[in-house]
């Protein structure tokens, strides 16, 4: 072990980790959301490690909020009251350059107002409907807009999204724009002649679906969660979470109660031919995959569906 020592885990090496565990325990301990936020950024790929560091901020009182098209930066920072924002880039689908054109006009010309000054003043080259789209999907204009963000998704009496009137309004804006630059006498009565797409009146999305798509696009829910309807009943008749299956043992020849929403259902058959199915269920503190065969299969196939929400004992 002596000899091991010199060229494994020697004092060099020992004083370089004691350093940088006393390093990131005082930023922890002085600079939380700071720190916090920078753990989360480098983990961006990673849910599982963004699932067990938004579980710690919970615990230390720091919110973690969704992205905001007016306070995001690239990736997660704090805020002036101390909580998290999400970062743009940890949008699916939305790439560095769109956000880099996004918080350079932002920087530039101040905040956006309004749905339509951000179509308004969007580059369009960096900006494509897809990047529009998952922004909207994921919150990030939820504090410009007092409309629900389903409502993006509607589509008018021409089948035309609501998303797709708005980047056509905002490309038409820009056009002129240029065109009356270009112009020998200049003016702007061509933009003043263009009109702001009206709000869609139908097109509530159902709230699951939002919070599902919210889920996609950044990987968690931040804005709501599905199960928020029933949390006062989960907290009174469960047992226990899902989570605390992981360990089966401590809980044998016990009663259990748990509960959650179906996030994904397998049917599928053994050697012999029988069905069999199995189905993950998810609650506030994590996920179970429960497995059914034979009997047990037939008396559970019926509550097998995505999206259901269950109490299982």
């Amino acid at each position: 072990w002596e000899e091991f020592a010199k060229y494994a885990f020697n004092k060099s090496h020992a004083t370089c980790y004691s350093w940088v565990a006393y390093q990131t325990a005082y930023l922890k301990a002085n600079y939380p959301s700071e720190y916090m936020a920078a753990l989360l950024s480098s983990n961006l790929g990673n849910i599982e490690k963004l699932e067990l560091y938004m579980s710690e901020c919970k615990r230390m009182g720091i919110k973690v909020l969704s992205p905001d098209i007016n306070e995001s930066q690239m990736r997660f920072s704090s805020n002036a009251a101390g909580d998290i924002r999400f970062g743009l880039a940890a949008i699916k689908g939305v790439g560095e350059g769109a956000v880099n054109s996004i918080i350079a006009e932002r920087e530039k010309n101040g905040p956006y107002k309004d749905i339509f000054d951000f179509c308004e003043r969007a580059n369009y080259s960096a900006i494509n409907r897809k990047c529009f789209e998952n922004i909207a999907m994921a919150g990030g204009f939820d504090s410009i807009i007092d409309f629900p963000r389903g409502k993006f998704l509607a589509k008018d009496d021409k089948d035309e999204s609501f998303i797709d009137a708005l980047v056509r309004y905002g490309t038409r804006i820009q056009n002129e724009k240029n065109n009356a630059q270009q112009s020998l006498f200049g003016g702007d009565s061509g933009i003043s002649d263009i009109q702001k797409p009206a709000i869609p009146v139908r097109g509530d999305a159902v709230q699951l679906e939002l919070l599902n798509k919210e889920k996609e696009l950044i990987g968690m829910y931040l804005s709501a969660h599905p199960l928020d309807e029933y949390k006062i009943l989960l907290n009174s008749v469960c047992k226990c979470s899902l989570s605390d299956l992981g360990n089966l043992e401590k809980y044998r020849g016990k009663e259990i109660s748990v509960a959650g929403i179906v996030t994904d259902t397998t049917e599928f058959y053994l050697k012999n031919g029988t069905p069999a199915g199995k189905m993950v269920v998810m609650d506030y503190n994590g996920m179970h995959e429960f497995a059914f065969f034979r009997k047990d299969y037939e008396m559970f196939r019926t509550r097998m569906f995505k999206d259901y929400f269950l109490f299982i004992q």
